[in-house]
């Protein structure tokens, strides 16, 4: 028998390959990426603008303030410093205000300064008397004694310096201001981050050097700070105190209830007094804040 012949293989025919034509990725339209770009342009300069404005609130809270007080300022910041000290003002009406001073004001013209006060009364005057445990403020005698013979009720005020021993500086506050009656209580100047000691050997330094005060004149020191200094690193343990408050946000159009002083801007312009100085709300009326001072000394 003859074998059939086996069945051919049958292979199906090849697919012809198809060229696809590449994907062009869509551009994002030029509006989009202007829009984009003007985003980000706008947030950095948001961003620049309030650094800016609030750099002395920054300043504070880092602790790197310093009394110097800016001399001069553009026509655009002075409107806006002005704005401000209006607004203040108007809010306050039934508030005493008040102003501090240290050799960074230079010589007061205190004639002018009275002058000043028919559009802007000021009843009271904090002067820097020392800094650290050596410092003496050089205008200080000349500003403590014109301030007594004008008719302001007067403080005095020590700027601490961390790292240095606070009965030192303690000591050289005592030494310099002799407080009589009628004079407003002492006052503690703290500002600044320690360098070379720990916060808590800070806030022992602090407490020495109030307590020190206060054996000395008999009346219990007013602390000084801004306020998110204030509240971070101090609040804690120095609820007992009376607060003078340093806040120069325009966000901050009110003096708090808890603030015995609000300083509520450092660029202010006086008659009788070059440069800026800065400005201090109390928190009440004249027969309480006379109430505040030394009774008997």
């Amino acid at each position: 028998m003859k074998r059939s012949a086996p069945p051919k293989k049958i292979v199906p025919p090849k697919k012809a390959q198809v060229k696809r034509k590449p994907v062009k990725k869509k551009k994002p339209s030029s509006v989009w990426v202007k829009v984009k770009w003007w985003s980000i342009i706008l947030l950095v300069t948001t961003i620049l603008i309030a650094g800016y404005q609030y750099r002395n609130g920054l300043l504070y809270y880092l602790g790197f303030k310093t009394d110097r007080h800016i001399k001069t300022l553009t026509k655009e910041e002075r409107k806006l410093a002005d704005l401000r000290i209006y607004e203040i003002v108007g809010r306050h009406k039934d508030k005493i205000f008040g102003i501090d001073v240290s050799e960074y004001q230079g010589m007061i013209d205190w004639n002018e300064l009275q002058k000043a006060e028919e559009e802007f009364p000021l009843h009271f005057i904090f002067i820097r008397a020392t800094a650290g445990k050596d410092k003496t403020d050089n205008k200080f005698k000349k500003n403590w004694r014109h301030s007594k013979e004008n008719g302001y009720l007067r403080g005095a005020y020590h700027y601490y310096r961390p790292d240095e021993n606070s009965i030192l500086q303690a000591d050289n506050f005592i030494k310099t201001v002799k407080l009589a009656k009628g004079d407003l209580p002492p006052v503690l100047d703290i500002e600044r981050m320690p360098k070379a000691q720990s916060m808590e050997s800070l806030k022992l330094g602090l407490q020495r050097w109030l307590d020190r005060v206060e054996q000395h004149y008999g009346v219990k020191p007013i602390i000084y700070s801004g306020e998110s200094f204030y509240t971070d690193f101090l609040k804690k343990e120095f609820t007992d105190y009376s607060l003078w408050i340093a806040n120069y946000s325009f966000f901050k159009e009110e003096i708090r209830k808890e603030w015995l002083f609000w300083q509520f801007t450092d660029k202010a312009q006086i008659k009788g007094i070059e440069g800026n100085v800065d400005v201090n709300i109390y928190n009440g009326n004249l027969e309480e804040l006379i109430e505040l001072v030394i009774s008997e000394k």
